[in-house]
């Protein structure tokens, strides 16, 4: 089993070549990607799944900053990603993972129609996913990974990646600039260990990786 490519250096990553050199990306992956791309665009003429402002920065904004998660955890195979919306991370991650022995990303949502976006790019693409029509603390999902993408502050986000954690998950969870707070924040909550890693798609972003989760009180 192969590790996931180590990242560059450089996050300067504009559009589809840079992103391969960065993430060492397939051209499979990238026409996966392009047309993800392509179906976001159309979809989200008809429905709010991202702000229109940031399609055109699609492989920064977007597929730059769910790949690099994979960096982080390079030998996980079974994600989960809370509020999952738009498909980020977890539609990138699912494509990039999309071959691999026993690769899954649980996409859960509870907005029906956003279901139906996602359905729609799994069965197109083929992709390894099993979209979850719910609220993620009825789940009790067994992954390696839980992931959540501007879903909540971090406090309240730990309480719907609580029953992953508790059969064994990590969690890494993109944050900005406020990570920082948000940590000491949470903590007033919950006990936790963390690692805050700068995010390589944006120099303000802040990478949270959670683990041995368990509540204050």
């Amino acid at each position: 089993m192969s590790a996931a490519p180590a990242l560059l250096d450089s996050p300067q990553v504009r559009d589809a070549a840079t992103f391969a050199a960065q993430t060492g990306a397939t051209p499979t992956q990238l026409a996966d990607l392009e047309q993800l791309r392509a179906m976001l665009t159309d979809w989200n003429t008809r429905m709010n799944l991202v702000s229109a402002a940031s399609l055109p920065e699609f492989w920064p904004r977007h597929a730059f900053d769910s790949a690099q998660l994979r960096q982080i955890m390079p030998s996980a195979r079974t994600w989960v990603d809370i509020g999952a919306g738009a498909g980020f991370p977890g539609l990138v991650l699912a494509i990039l993972l999309k071959g691999e022995a026993h690769a899954r990303v649980h996409l859960v949502e509870s907005v029906a129609k956003r279901c139906r976006f996602l359905e729609t790019v799994s069965e197109t693409l083929k992709l390894p996913t099993k979209v979850h029509n719910a609220r993620a603390e009825s789940l009790s999902l067994k992954a390696e990974v839980v992931t959540a993408r501007a879903v909540a502050p971090l406090g309240r986000l730990l309480s719907f990646a609580q029953p992953f954690m508790a059969r064994g998950a990590i969690g890494l969870f993109p944050k900005g600039r406020g990570a920082e707070v948000e940590v000491a924040d949470a903590r007033e909550a919950w006990r936790f260990t963390c690692n805050i890693v700068p995010s390589l798609s944006d120099p303000e972003g802040r990478i949270v990786k959670v683990e041995g989760l368990a509540r204050a009180w």
